[in-house]
């Protein structure tokens, strides 16, 4: 594994160097890896490292980019609009050549339509607001003031609004509320992996039988 950079196109022209982590030995399976969003990202970063552990050992390469105003990326999220990001992963396949790309949970929203693509757990993009906006209900009721739902919302799409930690801008918001995962993935149940969603800790965690299962459910499909 060894990091390395993908130029990303910027919304006004132009490019900027972002991140990636790879397992790139030039072979033909090379799977683009669209990874998780938000706090469930973190849940399960080391997770999806652990996988493309497991994808290399089965002899396919992987490609883990960020997001534009994620992890290691210098982007202001609050300037991010899905469709910037949907250009962004498209422009990470083009550059690692990509054969296949692999969604989890909300990077299903994301994996480039021209690649054959497969989709663990996905989910709609108004269930992972559903979510951040519950957090924040109640982080604020424990701090002692209560937020209504539909406050938090309107204020949202009006004016933008930070949610779980994570500065989402107005285009943002309302262009993500409406977005479903493609439908023509090969979808990837978590009854598949075994045990429970490892987004559900509470904590960022790892399993290595659910990644062994992942990564031998992946492999098989791209070298049959």
């Amino acid at each position: 594994m060894t990091p390395s950079s993908w130029p990303c196109p910027l919304p006004g022209g132009g490019i900027r160097e972002e991140y990636a982590l790879v397992f790139d030995r030039q072979r033909g399976p090379r799977v683009l890896i669209v990874p998780a969003l938000f706090d469930e990202g973190n849940r399960m970063r080391r997770f999806t490292v652990e996988v493309m552990r497991r994808l290399d050992r089965a002899g396919c390469d992987s490609f883990l980019p960020d997001f534009p105003g994620c992890n290691e990326s210098l982007q202001p999220l609050e300037h991010q609009d899905p469709a910037d990001w949907t250009d962004a992963m498209a422009a990470a396949a083009r550059h690692f050549a990509a054969s296949h790309a692999l969604g989890i949970r909300g990077g299903c929203l994301f994996t480039p339509e021209r690649l054959t693509a497969m989709h663990y757990a996905p989910v709609k993009a108004a269930s992972i607001l559903r979510q951040m906006v519950r957090a924040r209900v109640l982080a604020s009721r424990e701090s002692g003031h209560e937020e209504r739902r539909e406050d938090i919302t309107t204020r949202a799409i009006e004016r933008g609004i930070t949610l779980a930690g994570y500065a989402l801008g107005a285009d943002f918001y309302r262009h993500f509320e409406t977005m479903t995962p493609r439908d023509d993935a090969q979808i990837i149940a978590q009854e598949q992996v075994g045990g429970s969603g490892l987004w559900l800790r509470a904590e960022p965690d790892e399993n290595a039988g659910q990644a062994d299962a992942l990564a031998a459910i992946v492999a098989a499909a791209i070298t049959a």
